[in-house]
């Protein structure tokens, strides 16, 4: 059984808490990436479907980046944020619905 709020995530401790909110969830033409606190530069967004094929990729991310969805069908998707040697800083997951 799945209990909201409880996700397990491997994060670098000083990035403890959420680094990255992701708007409107579900999504319908668009999403958009807000890393919050500790922004730096090189970070590299991924974003793969839950059957793990790879759908975008964008590096040198901008604190606030937006994701047009119009590639996307319908289902959950994963992301990570990772720094400049690849280590993940966040992950997580949004829902298209059209």
């Amino acid at each position: 059984m799945y209990s909201y709020g409880q996700e397990s995530r491997s994060v670098a401790p000083e990035m403890q808490g959420k680094f990255v909110k992701t708007y409107p969830n579900p999504a319908t033409s668009y999403i958009t990436f807000d890393l919050q606190n500790n922004y730096q530069k090189g970070l590299t967004i991924v974003v793969y479907s839950f059957l793990g094929k790879k759908m975008y990729e964008s590096q040198n991310v901008s604190e606030k980046t937006t994701l047009t969805l119009s590639d996307f069908n319908r289902g959950v998707y994963i992301y990570h944020i990772t720094d400049q040697s690849g280590k993940v800083m966040d992950s997580g997951k949004f829902q298209v619905s059209r």
